[in-house]
């Protein structure tokens, strides 16, 4: 049986309709993070109260979550564009895996970076060989991994198939990350909140933090959409409707 997808979908084959419909979306994008970014970091490091167990050093966890979880999010994105593209032959999929490679090593370095300074004074030692910093830094291995791939190769449809793989296949480690505080025993605490859960923090602490994850998001976005749009005008520069974009400008 042949499977019927809805419009939208098969557009998002098309860079231009892409490009157009971006360039749009991202005036709203920019402004959306710019301000959540800003209320969250104001309110989690002014407002929002000590931890009475850590103190004010549990502050860098308004920096360090949501770059953990984007840093997780980043790769499943970039694993599901990787799949799209090998299977429906989208190049617009590929150009979004390619895009998400750095945004997300960028995001693990940040996640280690600050968790190493959030577990020097909890742990009193920059790092450990815990799971859940181990399979951290596998998964910025991948990114970089993925990276060097999509130069690595002379045919570009080439090095966008042999990421789209290697993508593929370190998705495992994403729940490694996940559920390594609970498969073994390890330094690193748990999950600060869950959706399924009622948050062990006071309103005051989760509610800024929630509002940077958020924020990070839609920064993520932006980012995303602005290395997307350039990575669409390269492969695209010989097609008509660049050529009139940039005679227009």
């Amino acid at each position: 049986m042949k499977i019927k997808f809805p419009r939208w979908f098969y557009r998002l084959a098309s860079p231009r309709w892409f490009y157009d419909i971006t360039s749009k979306l991202l005036p709203w994008f920019t402004i959306i993070a710019f301000l959540l970014i800003v209320i969250g970091t104001i309110w989690g490091l002014v407002f929002a109260p000590a931890d009475y167990q850590q103190g004010n050093s549990f502050r860098i966890i308004y920096i360090h979550v949501p770059t953990a979880i984007l840093a997780q999010s980043c790769y499943m994105l970039m694993a599901v564009a990787g799949a799209v593209g090998l299977i429906w032959k989208i190049k617009i999929a590929h150009i979004i895996a390619k895009s998400c490679a750095p945004i997300g090593a960028s995001m693990a370095v940040l996640a280690l970076v600050t968790g190493a300074i959030w577990g020097k004074p909890t742990w009193g030692a920059w790092w450990v060989w815990d799971a859940r910093l181990t399979s951290m830094l596998v998964l910025f291995f991948l990114y970089v991994g993925v990276i060097a791939l999509t130069s690595a190769y002379e045919h570009v449809a080439s090095g966008d198939k042999a990421a789209a793989v290697l993508a593929l296949v370190g998705v495992v480690n994403i729940p490694i990350i996940k559920y390594s505080v609970e498969w073994w025993n390890t330094l690193h605490q748990g999950a600060t909140f869950k959706i399924t859960e009622k948050p062990a923090m006071p309103p005051d602490m989760w509610i800024p933090l929630l509002i940077m994850i958020i924020g990070f998001y839609c920064f993520f976005a932006v980012i995303l959409m602005s290395r997307a749009r350039t990575e669409v005008l390269r492969r695209e520069n010989r097609s008509d409707w660049v050529k009139s974009l940039v005679e227009r400008y």
